[in-house]
């Protein structure tokens, strides 16, 4: 118990991570032993204390890790205070309908659960766990290529339609073999990660893995292969394709009949050539501040994405998301849905599928209570007019030139 609230501590003055989750760092160190009931977590940020509270340092670090000095991670939440509800009054909002349908995947809230790689590090649960919980919810969720659980037991959890994230490996035969097994599985898209070309620095990461005194040989030795490459020789491959480029859409639409969607776009100039190839979707994502060291928050990249989509293909944000206030702003902006990634996971961490299941109902009650005050019966009711950005335009979103070499 000592060496934990030592812990609790060093994380606590860490100044790497003094801006991520500045509410959670004002919660009492001893709220993690205190709360010992999901129904008692008032917010994510006491989700996340208590999950600090029993997740392994090593594992929290890769958690809540950016890259470098963790600047990115930082600005997806710091992104959000750019932009101000503009709530309409006097609206009947008696009725209350949060249900979205994104590419033929229904369901009865925005809030979808991003892929997270190696869950079971987190709590036993896994992402069985996760994905029972995203079934009880009614929400989407998103399976990893990292995975620690094999992608079919999770489709039998959730039930349909689930979708599939890849990292497609510099093989391609690999790549192909995990396309085709996705949809066999049950998946109705298939979301290509392209953030990740040439590695990353995740520096808290493996400051936290310096306070961690089990032996990682427990977890890490012998070497386990993620489920998903079962079957697969792997010898001398890489999770990404530094070679990678936009001819991969096509490729990959010769494979599988699943919705292809570009994870990790930011800029309007990729959003639009996501278009032109071909895409089905974008998913605006900077990883969760863990890819390149950009400094801007995924909220920020959202409007010249949005613009330069021009309502073509949906556009679903993630990154910093941890607010139903959050969400509003950007539904508000143009996204079709947004993506949560560590809330869900401190859930997990903290109580299993049941702190999934309160972490998803907190979001759910915040959003609600937002679209009630701002005159917003329904997600179709969010628009532009709903939120202020005046004074903070980085690029001028409506003068992107588009291509025009193809009809989508």
């Amino acid at each position: 118990m000592n060496q934990r609230r030592e812990f609790l501590k060093f994380l606590a003055a860490s100044p790497l991570l003094t801006s991520y989750s500045a509410f959670a760092q004002e919660v009492e160190e001893s709220l993690g032993e205190r709360l010992t009931d999901p129904s008692e977590v008032i917010n994510i940020f006491e989700m996340e204390a208590v999950a600090r509270s029993k997740v392994p340092p090593a594992h929290f670090g890769y958690l809540v890790t950016g890259v470098d000095s963790d600047s990115t991670l930082r600005a997806n939440r710091e992104g959000f205070t750019r932009f101000q509800i503009r709530p309409h009054r006097l609206v009947d909002v008696s009725r209350n309908d949060m249900s979205v349908n994104v590419l033929g995947a229904e369901a009865r809230s925005p809030f979808f659960l991003c892929p997270l790689g190696g869950q079971g590090a987190f709590h036993p649960d896994a992402e069985l766990g996760s994905a029972r919980a995203a079934a009880a919810k009614g929400h989407h969720m998103i399976l990893s290529t990292m995975s620690s659980t094999p992608i079919e037991a999770v489709a039998q959890a959730r039930g349909n339609p689930l979708w599939f994230q890849l990292y497609s490996t510099n093989r391609w035969e690999n790549t192909a073999a995990m396309l085709r097994r996705a949809e066999a599985a049950g998946c109705t898209a298939v979301a290509l990660t392209i953030d990740l070309p040439g590695g990353r620095n995740t520096e808290t990461n493996q400051l936290l893995a310096r306070e961690d005194d089990r032996q990682c040989a427990l977890c890490h030795t012998p070497p386990r292969v993620k489920p998903i490459f079962d079957g697969l020789n792997m010898r001398g491959v890489g999770i990404t394709d530094p070679a990678m480029t936009w001819d991969v859409i096509g490729r990959m639409k010769e494979v599988t009949n699943m919705n292809v969607i570009i994870k990790g776009v930011e800029v309007g100039t990729d959003a639009a050539l996501a278009v032109q190839y071909g895409a089905d979707g974008i998913i605006v994502s900077n990883h969760g501040g863990r890819a390149t060291e950009t400094g801007r928050g995924s909220i920020e990249c959202l409007p010249e994405v949005v613009a330069a989509v021009n309502g073509r293909i949906p556009v679903i944000i993630d990154g910093g998301i941890r607010r139903g206030t959050d969400a509003f702003k950007a539904l508000a902006l143009g996204a079709s849905a947004v993506g949560i990634g560590r809330p869900y996971a401190w859930g997990l961490g903290a109580f299993g599928q049941a702190g999934v299941e309160r972490a998803l109902d907190l979001l759910n009650r915040e959003l609600a209570i937002t679209m009630r005050g701002s005159g917003t019966p329904t997600i179709a009711d969010i628009g532009a007019s709903y939120v202020h950005d005046e004074g903070y335009r980085a690029v001028s979103y409506t003068h992107l030139t588009l291509p025009t070499n193809r009809e989508v």
